[in-house]
């Protein structure tokens, strides 16, 4: 069973009522498109713009718990993100409260999130492609500024926007 993982108060959402669309496993999904698109329906496009990630998480086949591979310690992500942390409480010392991307208004999203031509293609396509909002597009360029902040990067590059898009699952059209 796949999940789309909201990140809004430990929220998660199935991909459709029985859980088993699009699902790499060999249970097949017995919902009809219609009754996909009323369940997705019920998260309007304006709240799922005021969340800032969607991701599909797979369901991990048995076997591959059988042979995990030590990936990074708890501890080296925990200094990554406090570095970032650190990075942003310079950025926005000026701030009396909340000194973090999540927040930027305008001004500091143009001062702060500056995009290169690679990456503003690059969002633009996406937003060409996906019929993303206005908002999304806010989103989506402060979460870019967040994995270059994590990445200790001045600027943010293109593939700091890109990872940010792939954030974006929930604004990605169905297909059956």
């Amino acid at each position: 069973m796949s999940l789309f993982l909201l990140i809004f108060q430990g929220c998660y959402l199935h991909p459709c009522p029985c859980g088993f669309f699009a699902t790499r496993d060999q249970q097949s999904c017995s919902c009809t498109p219609q009754q996909i698109h009323k369940y997705r329906s019920k998260l309007s496009g304006p709240l799922l713009d005021r969340i800032d990630l969607h991701l599909e998480v797979p369901r991990v086949p048995v076997n591959l718990l059988h042979k995990r591979i030590a990936e990074e310690s708890s501890e080296i992500i925990r200094g990554r993100v406090e570095q970032a942390r650190n990075i942003q409480w310079q950025r926005y010392r000026y701030r009396t409260s909340c000194p973090f991307n999540s927040v930027m208004n305008g001004d500091e999203l143009r001062r702060y999130a500056r995009l290169d031509k690679e990456g503003q293609e690059m969002l633009q396509l996406a937003f060409e492609t996906l019929g993303l909002s206005a908002r999304a597009y806010d989103r989506i360029v402060k979460v870019a500024r967040t994995i270059a902040d994590l990445e200790g990067a001045d600027a943010i590059a293109a593939e700091h926007v890109a990872e940010a898009i792939r954030y974006r699952a929930l604004d990605r059209a169905l297909t059956f």
